[in-house]
């Protein structure tokens, strides 16, 4: 059983028993910039679509994003979004300029502004994800990251929890690797494999419907949806063991919640 230090006579049980690993996303799980990269997603979408002079303009949701691009790589949102719009742009290449009309160039558009955005309001971490973070440390339990965002790095820092981390499996990586983005459970895999556990000692964070069902089908040991959006019933439904609001709230669970 993974336990913090001592509490009084009380340990604090921070994850089920059998569980040595946590690998957790980043963005809407440790840190607020889920919020962020929605904005950037709406604002890049929402202009690209306004430029189609010949179709009717519809504006990205909050629905969309959830359902197509949350938690995937940048290239993969971009591709199922626009094919939820029955749109097909070519392919082009990573180094693509944010101007150009093609999969990578609006993925490249998107993180123009999100870095913007960044710029404009720095990165906050959750509270109740550094108070976990620290009961995480307190058990001996090892750490990974594992988001498909390639700045990763820079928010970790940003947000001071890079002293948490022993790995990190970020947009990069993925790219690198070759490994298919969530909901496939590829990311997740490398992940334990970096921290030296089996997915069966591992537990997966995930805010995303898509990041859920990669720890999932990646036969992880414990699988924690993090309702930020209010829509617990589809990360139950995704997979989730547990469904939490913050994970500060693990904390004060009973045993047999787990």
């Amino acid at each position: 059983m993974g336990e913090s230090g001592r509490t009084g006579s009380m340990r604090v049980q921070v994850a089920p028993d059998g569980i040595i690993a946590c690998l957790f996303d980043l963005d809407g799980v440790l840190t607020s910039t889920a919020a962020q990269h929605m904005a950037a997603w709406k604002q890049t979408f929402d202009a690209f679509l306004q430029e189609r002079k010949s179709e009717r303009f519809r504006p990205f949701t909050e629905g969309d994003y959830l359902e197509y691009v949350d938690g995937r790589p940048r290239a993969d949102g971009v591709r199922q979004f626009l094919a939820s719009r029955s749109i097909t742009l070519p392919e082009g290449s990573r180094d693509d300029p944010p101007t150009a009309d093609t999969v990578h160039g609006i993925g490249n558009r998107k993180n123009e502004v999100l870095l913007a955005i960044i710029q404009e309001r720095g990165v906050q971490p959750y509270p109740g994800s550094v108070r976990y973070l620290e009961a995480v440390r307190d058990a001996g339990l090892v750490v990974g990251v594992v988001t498909s965002s390639e700045n990763g790095a820079s928010v970790l820092d940003a947000a001071d929890l890079s002293r948490f981390v022993h790995a990190r499996i970020d947009g990069l990586v993925i790219s690198r690797e070759k490994l298919r983005g969530k909901p496939e459970p590829d990311s997740f895999l490398a992940g334990a494999q970096a921290l030296g556990v089996a997915p069966a000692e591992a537990a997966v964070f995930e805010d995303a419907l898509a990041g859920v069902q990669a720890g999932r089908a990646g036969g992880f040991g414990w699988v924690v949806g993090v309702d930020r959006t209010h829509h617990a019933d589809e990360l139950r439904a995704h997979g989730a063991d547990l469904v939490v609001s913050d994970l500060a709230d693990i904390l004060a669970a009973k045993p047999t919640t787990f």
